[in-house]
């Protein structure tokens, strides 16, 4: 659980930082937006940084629920890097993808990278991988059936102001990443 912990208190710092920087009118710092060349580091601190308290904690316990389980399997590292990766990957997606549709909007949290451990969880298990074993399709059909549950997971979320494509992606990411065994450090 140590990974799982430290990500949270990496997040609460971050919290704690956005706190400070509100009082010079800074809180935004750590928020991803469009362009991304504006600030770059922003691709990582809006993995850690949130929107709110209530926004921390529901990443947080969401974290706690499927990360100790992702970490029995894993490095501490390959943790680390892959909420990392997952979580910039959800943010840029969104910022890019959802100013296409609609307005541009800056993007924080963990959300993408706790639903890529959730999808993680889901398809880099012995009955998942026993389930396509003897199913037997072909890539592009678990290609596109890793895309139909990222949507349908992701629908589970959606409420205004939700980042639902960075859910979409971190969850597809995770799908993908679970059914070839990315973490597993066996």
């Amino acid at each position: 659980m140590r990974a799982t912990l430290d990500t949270l208190a990496i997040a609460a710092l971050f919290g704690i930082a956005q706190g400070a920087l509100r009082f010079v009118d800074l809180a935004g710092v750590f928020a991803l937006a469009t362009p991304l060349s504006v600030a770059p580091w922003t691709v990582v601190t809006s993995v850690y940084a949130h929107g709110s308290v209530g926004h921390l904690l529901a990443n947080g316990l969401a974290l706690l629920l499927v990360g100790p389980l992702i970490e029995r399997r894993t490095t501490r590292l390959r943790f680390h890097a892959f909420v990392v990766a997952t979580g910039a990957l959800a943010g840029i997606a969104q910022v890019t993808l959802g100013g296409l549709i609609g307005p541009p909007s800056a993007v924080l949290g963990l959300s993408g990278a706790v639903f890529a451990l959730g999808g993680y969880l889901l398809a880099g298990n012995i009955v998942t991988a026993t389930l396509f074993d003897r199913l037997r399709l072909p890539p592009r059909a678990q290609f596109a059936l890793f895309g139909l549950v990222a949507v349908v997971l992701t629908a589970t979320t959606a409420a205004p102001g939700v980042a639902l494509i960075a859910h979409a992606v971190g969850a597809f990411c995770g799908l993908l990443a679970g059914r070839i065994g990315l973490l597993d450090a066996r």
